[in-house]
């Protein structure tokens, strides 16, 4: 599998990136290198390898789970706009 010149700028064109002519044609041997590496890597023989989520075997240190409102309600309604029986006041949007 190979970039061509179009590839690169329909790429470009999706991520909403300006790119000159001269940056289009010196993108295409960048991308190609990409490719040739993912294609490397699918020559890899896997079969009897786990997945990991992390290099490192780390346990997460847990906490327990417990609910709490924070007591800050007056804090975060100081900056509201508009606030009426301690909570945020919005304009009516529905007849």
């Amino acid at each position: 599998m190979s970039v061509n010149a179009d590839q690169v700028r329909h790429v470009a064109k999706l991520a909403r990136i300006a790119m000159s002519d001269a940056e289009v044609e010196a993108m295409v041997p960048e991308f190609n290198n990409i490719l040739g590496w993912v294609e490397q890597l699918g020559e890899v023989d896997t079969n009897g390898v786990e997945p990991l989520t992390a290099v490192i075997d780390n346990q997460l240190r847990l906490r327990d789970d417990v609910v709490n409102d924070g007591d800050c309600r007056d804090d975060v309604l100081k900056n509201a706009p508009d606030a009426q029986h301690g909570f945020f006041a919005v304009p009516k949007v529905i007849e």
